[in-house]
């Protein structure tokens, strides 16, 4: 099942994508929020659908497509997953999982535009694999279990300020990650029985030419272990966010420029939909 929210910021409306169009989701729930998925709202929907019960979403396919989640309590942050990306940044891979932090404010529309922050010279596109958490997750006992707290998978682009980043934030990265728009997220939301979220394509292009080409097979630490992993040091919360990391092709690796004003960046999960972005410079 895919799950979108569309219309005007602050203003989303729930559905359900179906290959034929968008099912109107507001008679199960008002919104994608954590009382939704705490509360087993996408078994109730599930129903819905096969029963035929909800309606199509007039005029859907003409509205903006919003994140396909409400804003989150948290957004938490996997760095350096994939061994050539950690090779790219000059460091080995870790032993570990890295995690750093993300504001709620950060997670935006796929397709909606990206300020570049005020002094910036070094924004830079990252396309991870995103979990939307669907249970609370508190000292898991093993990775085998973690997926049940899985609602499903999402597109992410970990946009960073590498400058913010590396030399400003004492070691602890998150001022390079946290400008407002720095998380776009979607277009759908996928629950786990639709895809191989172990195996799946996670690319990028830039102004039309491609940067990164992978696969999640790649990554050093599995969903299921991330999950697990982070279980034992924070509670995840429903409708939180886990961004998985990022395979290696980013601008941190000196082999391409950075991002300007009037970029257009695509990035792409394989069964996850994609996402385009434009660039603009900050106004001051």
């Amino acid at each position: 099942m895919k799950l979108a929210r569309l219309g005007d910021v602050g203003s989303e409306q729930p559905v359900v994508v179906t290959p034929t169009g968008f099912l109107d989701a507001r008679s199960v729930t008002d919104d994608y929020t954590n009382a939704f998925f705490s509360s087993g709202g996408i078994k109730t929907l599930r129903q819905q659908v096969e029963a035929g019960s909800l309606p199509e979403l007039s005029g859907a396919s003409e509205l903006r497509v919003g994140a396909p989640i409400a804003r989150p309590s948290a957004v938490i942050c996997i760095g350096m997953n994939y061994a050539a990306h950690a090779a790219e940044s000059g460091s080995e891979p870790p032993e570990v999982p890295i995690m750093f932090l993300k504001t709620p404010n950060t997670v935006v529309g796929p397709n909606d535009a990206v300020t570049i922050p005020r002094g910036s010279v070094k924004t830079d596109w990252e396309v991870e694999l995103g979990v939307v958490i669907g249970q609370r997750a508190s000292y898991l006992d093993s990775p085998a279990g973690a997926l049940k707290h899985v609602a499903g998978f999402v597109t992410t682009n970990d946009v960073s300020e590498r400058d913010f980043q590396l030399s400003v934030s004492g070691g602890q990265w998150s001022k390079g990650k946290c400008a407002p728009g720095f998380n776009p997220t979607g277009p759908w939301l996928v629950t786990p029985e639709e895809v191989d979220h172990g195996n799946l394509l996670v690319r990028s292009w830039v102004n039309g030419e491609a940067r990164q080409n992978s696969t999640t097979a790649d990554m050093i630490f599995s969903v299921e272990h991330i999950v697990w992993h982070l279980s034992q040091y924070l509670a995840l919360e429903p409708g939180d966010l886990v961004l998985t990391g990022t395979p290696e092709g980013v601008a941190l690796s000196g082999k391409f420029p950075y991002l300007t004003g009037g970029d257009i960046v695509e990035i792409e999960v394989e069964g996850l939909g994609r996402q385009r972005q434009l660039f603009v410079g900050h106004p001051s």
